[in-house]
């Protein structure tokens, strides 16, 4: 057993990092900041261990006043959301340590990148809303220096157009926390929602209007329309293991906030059948379809992948907004996809930069020939973000399509347009991610024959394949992952009985929409 204080050490490790990167004299020679940032990376996942083994602790910080706690608190979703966040980090940042020998001002790249590792724990184990809102804030402060990392004309202007949509979304979610405070019995994230409903009858439209604000505001950070506009400018700008980490693990701080306030702080029975779940809905299947669109007709590789990125969390978004344990089970499973495929895409375009400086689709040519590791794992990767079985991605899709048939309170055209768009935008999917590697492995005649090898080092390769395995694994064998995400089903929507062992088991057999069983009562 270990006291609830262990729950400072996620933070603090990479926060005392950071700062040592920062200001310790010596830490300013490459080699040993290097090895310094690895071990803090390493020490950090490490020290997460512990917190997935143990049951749900609590550590009060300190107190604003007698109802505001600044509370530090583990449940099966935040240790879900810290052992995926520490993972992907520790495995971008070892890949960093090539790409990022070249670069200037690798000294502030590292400090921020550890300081806001921090800022993610911190995320993960918020308690209160209060207590998320503040790592929230802190967490965008530390990431827009990555983002302007490289100090450019370009850069820059991304740093603050990200900025700016990131305080649009936060002051919605101030505004909506001001709105919904006195209707709630605390401000503390508790099963089934902290929503007083004697308080709040005959003051639903508030209730809701501040629900609305919070989630559209938090949806900024998702990456959803319409405060989506800053990722397909923050991700070109930025290098490749920052692009890699804002895609894949930064949209999930709004993930989780709308979770949080969907689940555990509104609470799913009050906002089911109303307009709030239904714009939600509407907003998140157009920006799935907007973001593939968009996504097929852009040529700068990067920015092809964030867009995608645009599409490929509000899948997750969508799951979420049908308040229906198997549409929520969907959107946990797609937060694992997405961190590990879309950071096996960043990392193999960033791999591709690096060796050969070449950053549009059709400069591409014979590149599966130079750099065959590289380009294998981008098409695997591929090939989970579009669904095709047995990577996670189709899991995830499979468990998001059997949520949204199953809902109910909704107006019905919503049960089959969001199956409908997630085949759409399947399609679009490949059709903007399957050319580069067609391109790459199957080169004109004008392609040499035997090209030169420019393979990316073994220390870019390493996390590179490690992440795209672990994808693969995990869609091969996913009973482990969706047996967690149906445990945290069952904890946050308590009044209803999911009945989760009569569900589709996908280890054995697909088909027949019909396997799910709706919840009862």
């Amino acid at each position: 057993m270990i006291g609830s204080w262990y729950l400072l050490l996620p933070l603090l490790l990479p926060l005392a990092g950071g700062l040592a990167v920062a200001f310790v004299g010596p830490l300013a020679d490459a080699r040993r900041r290097n090895a310094v940032t690895m071990a803090v990376l390493l020490l950090s996942a490490l020290s997460v261990v512990p917190v997935l083994l143990q049951g749900e602790m609590r550590l009060t910080l300190f107190t604003l006043s007698d109802n505001l706690p600044i509370l530090l608190r583990t449940d099966a979703i935040s240790r879900l959301f810290a052992g995926l966040m520490a993972l992907v980090w520790a495995a971008v940042g070892l890949y960093s340590f090539r790409y990022m020998a070249e670069e200037g001002h690798g000294r502030r790249f590292y400090a921020f990148y550890l300081c806001t590792l921090s800022a993610l724990m911190g995320l993960c184990f918020a308690g209160t809303i209060i207590t998320y809102y503040m790592f929230y804030e802190l967490m965008t402060l530390l990431t827009v220096p990555l983002v302007m990392h490289e100090m450019d004309k370009a850069a820059v202007a991304a740093g603050i157009k990200y900025l700016i949509y990131s305080v649009i979304g936060a002051s919605l979610v101030l505004l909506g926390v001001m709105l919904l405070s006195p209707y709630l019995d605390s401000l503390t994230f508790a099963v089934g929602g902290s929503l007083n409903l004697e308080k709040a009858a005959g003051h639903e439209g508030t209730v809701l209007t501040a629900a609305g604000l919070m989630l559209l505001g938090f949806g900024a950070k998702a990456g959803m329309f319409p405060l989506h506009g800053w990722l397909p400018t923050a991700h070109p700008a930025a290098p490749a293991p920052a692009s890699a980490v804002l895609s894949g693990i930064i949209t999930k701080a709004g993930v989780l906030g709308i979770l949080r306030v969907l689940y555990q702080l509104v609470g799913a029975g009050f906002l089911r059948g109303t307009w709030v779940q239904t714009v939600l809905m509407v907003l998140s299947l157009f920006t799935v379809f907007m973001g593939s669109l968009l996504a097929w007709r852009e040529n700068v590789l990067k920015k092809r992948l964030a867009w995608s990125t645009v599409s490929q969390v509000s899948y997750v978004v969508f799951g979420l907004s049908t308040l229906h344990p198997v549409g929520l089970v969907g959107a946990l499973l797609h937060v694992v996809a997405h961190a590990l495929i879309k950071n096996t895409l960043f990392l193999s375009a960033g791999a591709v930069i690096h060796r050969t400086g070449k950053t549009r689709v059709e400069e591409l040519d014979g590149i599966g020939r130079q750099m065959p590791v590289t380009l294998w794992c981008f098409t695997l990767a591929s090939v989970g973000l579009v669904g095709i079985p047995p990577c996670l991605g189709f899991v995830s899709k499979w468990y998001l399509a059997q949520g949204a048939l199953a809902m109910d309170g909704v107006p019905g055209w919503l049960c089959w347009a969001g199956p409908a768009v997630l085949l759409v935008s399947a399609l679009l999917t490949a059709a903007y991610l399957f050319p580069v590697s067609i391109r790459a492995f199957f080169p004109g005649e004008a392609s040499p024959a035997h090209p030169e090898r420019r393979e990316a080092s073994p220390g870019m390769l390493g996390p590179l394949v490690a992440l795209c395995a672990l994808s693969v694994v995990l869609g091969m064998a996913p009973g482990a992952l969706t047996g967690v995400g149906e445990s945290i089903a069952e904890d946050v929507m308590p009044p209803v009985s999911m009945a989760m062992e009569e569900t589709v088991d996908l280890t054995e057999t697909l088909p027949d929409t019909e396997a799910v069983v709706e919840p009862e009562g």
